[in-house]
């Protein structure tokens, strides 16, 4: 029984898990709407509707996960086993516009909506409110604009509004709050004010404004009034007329008032504390125009505007010269005068830096001139108190000009080729302006106006350019123009191809005399030329002017110190200096004195030599005495007369008996194998066998001595040869 259970329970699950295997599903899409429709009106209601459209293999529950998002941040969310879920909005608003979009997931499927714009038209009504009620001329009003409900970025727009102009508008954006302030400086004459505000949101389309807000009334009071100005006797009026101006306001509290008064921008007078302000003038033509009357208490100015026309008693009068420019002591007549010959009381001045002087009351002047006459004279005529003045009139008396100078600038007449050349030109008399003309041969080159002196830049220099200009001065006196004297300019050309050589040249024995030559290939003289040799400075060893192209400098006795480089140096007037290249010169030893040292070498060479000489005979001679006494009883008389060794004065010298002993017991000279150049071989020893005959024993007996023979080879080495010789004692040696 129990089994029979079992295997019912395994079948159920197995049928179980198949069936929940095959429970499959796929999202056809996802899909968002807006009830009523995606444009609606501020405070309506409004529903965001999102539809998953699933497809099943079987008919399950499934559970759906939905998400609303606006402009991109969670806005709702619900889970829900329905195709459809609903974000309801009872009460839309401006801050709800913008793009939405639903998200559903199903398991672990995902699908996101396409987004949909939604745009809740129109902004609520903004409230605006003022700090103050009432206000006065100057004083500042505050407003708060605020837009309820709204959310920022928002812009805010205030509007002062007065009677019959047109609104003044400001703005303000605000980009977190939905509330903005301004402040308004209330202006004279700004009795009523009204104040409203409105604002704006940008939305997809472009800008949306909200209605206009609640008018404010702000009302303005007058700390003073606008002031009068009033003139006597009144505002047309005649030169010589008296003028008075009044100026007044009325004011609730005088303290701090002022009052101004004033021709365009000149102040003419001014009170403090006062309620009005008086100020009168004899009137003449200049004050035409207009005035202005202005009170100021703090910020707040009030003005009052005033037109004034006088008219002409009489024109200006005229002063007329018989002449303008004339020369010194002429006459010279001054005439003032009036258009219509009025009557008037003349006078007759002179300009001066330190005031006008007056030279004659009347309407004529005649006077003899001089050079200090000349300046600017007027008039003046005086009717009715009203004084008038002439234009000025210019008198130029003319001094003649003296004899012109003509100049170097520099002040030497010389000027080096290339160079420009500044002339200047003077005259120590004459009234300016003066003309000045300057010629290069008969040809001008310039003209020049000036006071006393004129300069002259000729930058055209040639190597012939060597004279030939003047110059001309002139002014406005009738004498005419005076000439300078000639000015001679000698053209300097600058030195150029320095060249330094020597006599002899390369080598110079000591105590010798050696001449060097510096030479310059062209250059106006004269010229100094300066030798120096190169150490390790500079070393001025002659300098020397000359008025040749060349010179030449003898240095006498030569000595080993004076090796080394030497170059010259060449300039002239032209100040630039032209250095050679350098030479080298070698003090060498003179031939005699190399003699005297080969000579000293010689002897040394030859002391030398002989007590080398002495030193290896002296050595010979101990070596070679031992074996003479052994041998000298053994050997025969004819060898005993023979000479072991030649004097050194002979030049070649042997040893031993001067015979050579052969296979054949003959005997041969050693002369026959000597050459002719034995007195340079070289020395060098051979063993001889020597036999000695003991008288005590038998002859047949023999002893053997050393003795050493000098052999001599020549200085080829193809002679040599070595040689040894058996010496029998003689047998009647003791």
């Amino acid at each position: 029984m129990y089994l029979a259970l079992l295997v019912i329970f395994l079948q159920c699950s197995e049928l179980y898990a198949q069936g929940k295997a095959y429970q499959v599903f796929t999202f056809n899409g996802v899909k968002i709407k807006v009830e009523p429709s995606d444009k609606v009106k501020n405070g309506a209601p409004m529903s965001i509707i999102c539809h998953a459209d699933i497809s099943k293999n079987t008919d399950f529950q499934l559970k759906h996960n939905f998400t609303f998002f606006k402009d991109g941040k969670l806005v709702f969310m619900t889970i829900s086993d329905k195709e459809d879920a609903r974000y309801e909005i009872p009460v839309a608003k401006s801050a709800d516009t913008g793009d939405y979009e639903c998200r559903v997931k199903a398991g672990d499927k995902l699908v996101i909506s396409k987004p949909i714009y939604v745009w809740v038209a129109g902004m609520t009504k903004p409230i605006l409110t003022a700090d103050k009620k009432e206000v006065s001329e100057g004083e500042i009003v505050k407003l708060r604009c605020e837009l309820p409900k709204e959310v920022p970025p928002l812009e805010f727009f205030f509007r002062k509004i007065k009677t019959n102009s047109e609104p003044i508008e400001k703005r303000v954006a605000e980009q977190n709050q939905n509330f903005s302030e301004m402040e308004y400086y209330v202006e004279a004459g700004d009795n009523i004010l009204q104040f409203d505000c409105f604002g704006k949101r940008q939305v997809k389309s472009g800008w949306e404004s909200s209605q206009h807000s609640n008018k404010t009334l702000v009302t303005v009071k007058e700390p003073f009034r606008k002031p009068t100005l009033i003139t006597t006797p009144s505002n047309n009026l005649t030169e010589g007329d008296i003028i008075e101006f009044e100026c007044s306001t009325v004011a609730t509290e005088m303290r701090g008032i002022e009052i101004i008064f004033q021709k365009n921008r000149t102040i003419l007078n001014s009170v403090r504390d006062k309620k009005s302000l008086k100020y009168s003038t004899l009137a003449t033509q200049e004050d035409s125009g207009e005035y202005l009357c202005k009170v100021e208490q703090g910020a707040v100015s009030k003005t009052t505007k005033l037109n004034v026309f006088v008219s002409e008693l009489f024109p200006k009068p005229t002063l007329s010269a018989s002449m303008t420019q004339l020369d010194e002591n002429k006459d010279l007549i001054l005439n003032c005068s009036i258009n219509g010959s009025r009557k008037a009381n003349f006078s007759i001045l002179r300009k001066s830096s330190s005031g006008d002087i007056l030279l004659k009351k009347s309407r004529i002047l005649a006077i003899k001139v001089n050079v200090n006459d000349t300046g600017s004279y007027t008039c003046k005529a005086e009717v009715k108190g009203i004084v008038k003045e002439s234009k000025p009139v210019r008198i130029s008396v003319y001094a003649p000009v003296s004899k012109p100078t003509l100049s170097v600038v520099s002040g030497s007449p010389e000027v080096v080729l290339g160079k420009p050349l500044q002339l200047i030109c003077h005259s120590v008399m004459g009234t300016p302006p003066i003309t000045f003309t300057f010629y290069k041969g008969n040809e001008i080159k310039k003209n020049v106006t000036n006071d006393t002196y004129a300069t002259f830049l000729d930058e055209d220099i040639g190597l012939n350019d060597n004279g030939g200009y003047k110059c001309d001065a002139r002014n406005n006196h009738s004498s005419g123009v005076k000439t300078s004297n000639i000015l001679n300019v000698t053209v300097i050309v600058p030195i150029r191809g320095a060249s330094l050589g020597s006599v002899p040249y390369g080598e110079v024995e000591v105590g010798s005399d050696t001449a060097f030559l510096c030479s310059v290939m062209e250059g106006s003289w004269p010229i100094d030329f300066k030798f120096f040799k190169k150490t390790d400075h500079e070393v001025l060893l002659h300098e020397v002017r000359e008025y040749s192209d060349r010179t030449i400098w003898h240095k006498k006795t030569m000595k080993r110190k004076d090796t080394g480089t030497y170059y010259c140096m060449a300039s002239n007037r032209a100040s630039v200096d032209v250095r050679s290249h350098p030479i080298t010169i070698s003090v060498i030893l003179a031939a005699w004195q190399k003699g005297v040292i080969a000579a000293f070498v010689l002897t040394a060479m030859a002391g030398a030599g002989a007590v080398a000489l002495w030193w290896f005979l002296r050595k010979k001679k101990k070596a070679k005495g031992p074996s003479m006494e052994m041998s000298g009883s053994a050997l025969a008389p004819n060898l005993t007369n023979e000479k072991l060794t030649r004097p050194p004065s002979d030049g070649n010298y042997y040893s031993g008996s001067g015979y050579i002993e052969d296979n054949e017991n003959h005997m041969k000279s050693t002369d026959e194998s000597k050459g002719p150049d034995l007195e340079s071989a070289e020395v060098d020893y051979t063993e001889v066998e020597v036999s000695t005959l003991d008288p005590h024993r038998a002859p047949e007996q023999k002893g053997t001595e050393t003795v050493y023979s000098e052999i001599r080879k020549t200085n080829n080495d193809s002679m040599e040869s070595r040689h040894s010789q058996r010496i029998y004692g003689h047998p009647d040696a003791t």
